[in-house]
């Protein structure tokens, strides 16, 4: 069995009449990522493009290096219309990779690290990748023996790719190579096999309704993201773009960005969230013009800059998303950073909207800012699908050239999340203010937002439900002053005998479940609290949640 191959794939797309209007608009251009990305650095190739683990490369070696991975890639086997599953940090083996594999024509599917057997286990059976890319081990996690037990139930998954550890076993290649120094081993001419309408890469929806979906971003869509949003964020080849979180996120690695950096000829630095003197440090020595971040990560940098003396006077743009950026914060962000603050509300599947660096302090301390495409098109619903009156809150739904047309061999989870006119059900509800700002004030869907990622609290439920001695259990976000929210578990339970909470982590660990998604707080109940016909009163349980973090409860 091989490998499902993209070009046979029926994979979701706008219709052709949008399509052509995008296009006739110089929206969609004729060009791939890769093409975007490294034609810039070309200009100048002595430019420092990547600064990562102390070793700074420059935009005419990462075009060698993109050009000699190409031919790795090709040699270990990867073809023009496989699929190569990617779970590879913040590194320059990562950079490289993704754009080496987009040159190819064998779009990457970008995984977190975090993820584990559970999550992957769909997504390989969903993408049938012919490869795929991991550490060795991260974090003392053995990426490789997670593989090694997954590759049973997908036998379309022929090879491992290692990209930093010697390979012993037969069926693994070793890529520690992939970003060794070229020498004489120069690019290969001309463009790469991917087409332009080709899917890019793949990515993961936030997985608010149940898994997480796949999207297919084509080298069109996704280019003119990254053309408007590098413009909206004043990015310019004198940046330095500091990627904090995962660059798997597409908002960390294209709104505007890794891509979007290198695009405009800039400079990338690639670090990590978990060390906040670290993060300051980096700031002050690479002189970062630029940063991404979750409101979680502000408020420890904030804490910190009160205690420590750090220079972050080159800091001129700190973008915050992923979760909603309270005012009080917003403007102590402002005045203790010294530089803009541009609020960003978007998701994977499209539409992105942003405060503009102009805008005054009430816009972007209050709202989550407007579309970044004047050819974007959104609308707000009640339940029954009519819009609501100018002010009044409702579902955004939105559709335009930034936003795909459904999910990847999904076709029930897309009827649910798409009109059949085309509109994205985002599950969000908002209000349009009358200067076109939008305000996000919660979701329709029952999600727990931890630090930015994510969790679906039917998925948790449905495991514990698993364990012996459950009677019934819900998970309810619990407010954290660190990561927004985490996980907390409330549980009836079925016996005498009821798990507490390191049998329920032990549980979700065992099956392959990623860490961030593990209840961080259990409460036991003799019942769980109904409403109407039987369904659970999330909202009695969340007030509860919020008195225990208050200590109230």
């Amino acid at each position: 069995m091989t490998g499902l191959r993209l070009d046979l794939i029926d994979i979701p797309r706008i219709p052709e009449e949008r399509a052509r209007r995008y296009r006739e608009a110089g929206l969609w251009r004729s060009e791939t990522l890769d093409e975007m990305i490294l034609t810039r650095g070309s200009a100048t190739p002595d430019r420092c493009a990547l600064v990562a683990e102390g070793r700074r490369t420059t935009y005419g070696e990462l075009a060698a290096l993109v050009g000699r991975a190409e031919r790795r890639l090709r040699a270990a086997g990867v073809n023009r219309g496989d699929t190569v599953v990617v779970q590879v940090p913040n590194s320059r083996e990562y950079v490289v990779l993704v754009l080496a594999l987009m040159r190819l024509g064998a779009p990457p599917v970008l995984t977190l690290p975090s993820l584990r057997e559970y999550e992957l286990d769909r997504i390989i059976g969903l993408v049938r990748p012919s490869s795929i890319v991991i550490p060795r081990r991260v974090r003392r996690f053995d990426h490789l023996g997670m593989v090694q037990k997954l590759k049973p139930r997908h036998p379309y998954l022929v090879r491992t790719l290692v990209v930093d550890g010697e390979a012993a076993e037969p069926d693994v290649a070793d890529l520690t190579g992939l970003c060794d120094p070229p020498g004489d081993d120069p690019p290969a001419e001309g463009r790469g096999a991917a087409s332009p309408k080709d899917v890019a890469l793949f990515l993961l929806s936030s997985g608010t309704t149940g898994s997480s979906k796949l999207i297919a971003r084509t080298h069109e869509d996704y280019g003119y993201v990254i053309r408007t949003t590098t413009e909206i964020a004043a990015l310019s080849a004198d940046s330095v773009y500091l990627a904090v979180m995962p660059a798997t996120h597409t908002f960390v690695l294209a709104y505007p960005g890794v891509l979007g950096t290198l695009a405009a000829g800039g400079t990338v630095v690639l670090g990590s969230p978990e060390d906040p003197r670290k993060v300051l440090r980096t700031v002050q020595e690479e002189r970062v013009t630029h940063c991404a971040a979750v409101p979680g990560l502000v408020k420890q940098w904030l804490t910190l800059l009160g205690r420590e003396p750090y220079d972050v006077s080159s800091l001129k743009v700190l973008q915050v998303g992923g979760a909603r950026l309270d005012a009080p914060t917003a403007a102590r962000a402002k005045a203790e950073l010294g530089c803009s603050v541009q609020q960003v509300y978007g998701m994977s599947e499209g539409l992105t909207n942003y405060t503009r660096l102009d805008d005054p302090d009430e816009v972007v301390f209050s709202s989550q800012g407007r579309p970044a495409s004047p050819a974007d098109e959104i609308v707000i619903v009640d339940e029954d699908d009519a819009p609501v009156p100018a002010g009044e809150v409702g579902q955004l739904l939105t559709r335009g050239p930034f936003t795909v047309a459904g999910y990847y061999r999904d076709e029930a989870a897309t009827k649910r999340a798409f009109t059949a006119d085309g509109f994205y059900r985002t599950g969000d509800l908002v209000r349009l203010r009358p200067d076109g700002n939008l305000e996000v004030v919660g979701r329709i869907k029952n999600v727990i937002n931890r630090g930015g990622e994510k969790i679906c609290a039917e998925e948790l439920e449905e495991l514990v439900q698993e364990l012996p001695g459950v009677s019934a259990v819900a998970a309810v976000p619990m407010p954290h002053p660190g990561f927004g929210e985490i996980v907390c578990l409330y549980l009836v339970p079925g016996g005498e005998n009821a798990p507490d909470l390191g049998d329920v982590r032990r549980h979700l660990e065992s099956r392959g479940l990623a860490r961030y998604k593990l209840p961080e707080r259990l409460e036991l109940l003799d019942a769980m609290p109904l409403i109407g016909v039987g369904k659970i009163n999330r909202t009695e349980l969340r007030e509860r949640a919020a008195a225990i973090a208050a200590g109230v409860g």
